[in-house]
């Protein structure tokens, strides 16, 4: 039988679910964000000739925990993204599935509102997909403090 992979923000949840779940399941850490717009980049980060189109690159830090996070990846049948409720956690499940080469048909989310067991199997037991509606909403409020944070913030830093 082949382990699931779920794939958690905090180290403090990680081992607390990994007891809730059991053998069947790997619980390993992302730390948060592992990709932002692209820093190189600045505002061309986002390409508004071509609908703001946004560019992403991984942060540096967090190469290793990607490193390891596809490593782990390779021997489970199954990835279950449980990263906050919040718009945030959203699009780290949404970065983690690209810059990890998930499949969506393998790939779930899941949501809790309080590490509890009853909490986390009930999670398990009713998976979804990523919203699409939440990743495009944190991306857009991303996006904005790029075009328009970077050309304000000196301004405001000089008054």
């Amino acid at each position: 039988m082949s382990k699931k992979l779920v794939i958690v923000e905090s180290p403090a949840k990680c081992s607390k679910i990994q007891k809730f779940l059991g053998n069947g399941y790997i619980v390993k850490v992302s730390f948060g964000h592992i990709r932002n717009l692209d820093k190189k980049k600045g505002l061309n980060a986002v390409n508004i000739l071509n609908n703001f189109e946004p560019v992403f690159a991984n942060i540096v830090e967090k190469n290793k925990y990607i490193r390891d996070l596809k490593k782990c990846k390779k021997n489970c049948s199954e990835v279950i993204i449980a990263s906050d409720l919040d718009r945030e956690g959203e699009a780290i499940s949404w970065h983690l599935l690209h810059a990890l080469k998930l499949k969506s048909e393998n790939t779930r989310r899941i949501t809790f509102n309080e590490i509890t067991k009853n909490a986390v199997l009930r999670a398990v037991d009713s998976p979804r997909d990523i919203d699409e509606n939440l990743v495009n909403s944190q991306q857009a409020r991303r996006i904005l403090d790029r075009l328009v944070g970077y050309e304000l913030s000196p301004v405001l830093w000089r008054k």
